[in-house]
């Protein structure tokens, strides 16, 4: 008897890029690996979308659109190359008007993608009908999606199996198109009984002709138990990725998985694993400089108390290294618990899952339930769909209260549409203010990534690639704080260091340099100080100096954690300095205004 073919999505330089990297890899740097995978027989990549469509422009000031048509070339015109949307959201973190969902399919189809899997993490199937049928309608593919997880020790209602066969059943009976249907695991937490009985329901339910794939993370152990459950109960499809990217926190390794069903019934992808190992030797020498957080490649067995998905958890550690906050990693991942359990058990996968972590940081940072994160206060109040049971009522009424929101029934879609912001015009507005072509691809550009899709349009975006060399590409790539940049003190002098692994014995010591604060300096203007709550940058500047405030006005915005933290006058007065400015990184503390 013939073994099964069971097709692999390689998705190495999309989701494992996301949960190594934080999606910061330069596309000049990888394409050769590319290259070397469709020489080894692959033919079917997760190229694009998710986070790796907006962190190009964030990080690494490369246009997405220019690293998809490049991809394409390199991979042959016969490849499948798959991307990853939030339903309504697409590729951003909110959602997206209808002109804007349908410039998205447009794109990225004109971009050279093949397959879009489109998946909502509140299992609102709301979400994905006008999502799923500008897909088909602009000729690509649509993978219809299940979002899954296992919830936290002790909570029910959601996130069985027959909670996904009602997701299931709600996406057929809303006649989406659809092409394949994939169960999706972002945080790798469910148990492999539970994968096995989902696949076993999900291949009766549906036609027989229907491709079904599952996707899940090797960041709580038992990805791989998880898809030998997935094969037994009939699966098609299945998402692996490549050393040095797989594993840990992205998915299980394409020769691991090859070995584990070494004796089985099953032909994954028609690989090889001499044609595999040396494409991992390639994309191996490619990344040689990148600096791997410890982090992406450990498994945790705390995961499956709070779920957190491996492509948001190094993106969220290395935003904290950032910020000089990595040692309250633990607390927020502990936090994340009550989070989840109060939240109305959306899936732990992006934008939820960067609500879960906003808010258990704000749980650390500000004392619980203190401060309630925006994003995660309008989903508890329904801004972003129908959560799959009801959240925590107390967390309603701090979250309306504190948002000053009422809490909503609408479709998430139509409030979209009501934001005059959300509209094309508005967006051709602002290209046209800042003297930039209009076109369909700066629209969505810019509507997407806002003030930061601005800046790279008029060619001020910043480059920031964590690399173990700092002298690699020095002339293009400025390295951020994860090697090991510190204090140190000599004789009651302090001085600042920077530390990588590894020695290198022809370095000199030339000079160094004196560990100047930075702030602003000393301000003579004299009143109460307001100091920032916790470390960031100046997103913007509010206030000006001889503004009359009242009290709750805003007066710096901070950004940190992909949150904007609004800064407020403590009391009436006129303000008497400002001693920051747009753009200016401040540490927890620091001087920002006097009134």
């Amino acid at each position: 008897m013939s073994k099964k073919y069971i097709d692999i999505m390689d998705t190495t330089f999309r989701d494992g890029f996301q949960s190594v990297f934080g999606g910061r890899v330069l596309m000049d740097d990888f394409m050769p690996a590319v290259a070397a995978a469709r020489e080894a027989g692959i033919t079917h990549f997760e190229f694009g979308g998710g986070a790796r469509f907006q962190s190009l422009f964030f990080y690494l000031n490369e246009n997405a659109f220019d690293m998809m048509d490049k991809f394409r070339e390199v991979a042959g015109s016969d490849a499948n190359l798959q991307t990853l949307a939030r339903g309504v959201n697409t590729v951003m973190l909110d959602t997206g008007s209808r002109e804007l969902i349908d410039l998205h399919a447009k794109m990225f189809k004109k971009h050279g993608t093949t397959t879009i899997r489109n998946f909502d993490a509140l299992n609102d199937v709301e979400n994905l009908k006008y999502s799923g049928e500008c897909i088909t309608n602009h000729g690509l593919k649509h993978e219809a999606v299940v979002t899954m997880m296992d919830l936290p020790p002790g909570c029910t209602g959601a996130h069985d199996v027959a909670f996904y066969e009602k997701t299931l059943r709600d996406i057929l009976d809303a006649g989406i198109p659809y092409d394949s249907i994939c169960f999706k695991d972002a945080s790798g937490t469910s148990s492999p009984q539970k994968v096995y009985e989902t696949i076993k329901m999900a291949k009766k339910l549906l036609p027989e002709n229907i491709h079904v794939r599952l996707h899940t993370h090797e960041t709580a152990g038992v990805s791989v138990a998880c898809y030998l459950a997935a094969l037994e109960a009939g699966i098609d499809g299945i998402d692996l990725a490549a050393s040095p990217v797989s594993g840990g926190t992205s998915q299980p390794d394409i020769l691991t998985m090859l070995h584990a069903v070494k004796g089985k019934d099953y032909d994954l992808g028609g690989l090889e694993l001499e044609k595999i190992l040396t494409y991992q030797e390639v994309l191996k020498d490619n990344l040689k400089d990148y600096f791997m957080p410890p982090e992406a490649t450990q498994v945790s067995p705390l995961i499956p108390f709070s779920p957190m998905p491996g492509g948001a958890l190094t993106a969220n550690t290395q935003m904290l290294r950032d910020n000089n906050m990595l040692d309250k990693f633990p607390e927020v991942i502990k936090a994340m618990r009550e989070v989840v359990e109060k939240g109305g058990y959306g899936t732990s996968v992006t934008p939820v899952s960067q609500f879960y972590f906003q808010q258990a940081f704000n749980n650390v940072i500000f004392g619980k339930w203190n401060k309630i994160a925006e994003g995660y206060g309008k989903m508890v109040l329904g801004y972003f769909g129908h959560t799959p049971t009801e959240p925590d009522s107390d967390i309603v009424s701090l979250a309306s209260e504190q948002l000053k929101m009422e809490p909503t029934t609408m479709n998430a879609i139509d409030i979209a549409d009501a934001d005059e912001t959300k509209s094309l015009k508005y967006t051709q507005d602002i290209l046209e203010k800042e003297g930039l072509e209009v076109n369909d691809e700066n629209l969505f550009i810019a509507a997407s990534c806002k003030e930061k899709g601005i800046a790279f349009l008029k060619g001020e975006a910043k480059v920031n690639v964590r690399k173990i060399d700092n002298n690699a590409k020095q002339e293009s790539v400025s390295v951020a704080n994860s090697n090991g940049e510190y204090t140190v003190v000599v004789n009651g002098e302090k001085f600042n260091v920077q530390v990588s692994e590894g020695l290198d014995a022809s370095i000199e010591v030339k000079s160094v340099t004196s560990a100047v604060p930075s702030v602003s300096a000393p301000s003579s203007a004299s009143g109460v100080k307001i100091n920032a709550s916790l470390p960031g940058s100046v997103f913007k500047v509010v206030a000006s100096v001889g503004d009359s405030v009242k009290v709750g006005d805003v007066i710096v915005i901070l950004e940190a954690m992909k949150m904007e933290i609004e800064i407020v006058a403590p009391e009436d007065g006129i303000v008497a300095s400002i001693d920051v400015k747009e753009g200016q990184s401040v540490e927890n503390g620091q001087l920002l205004a006097i009134i």
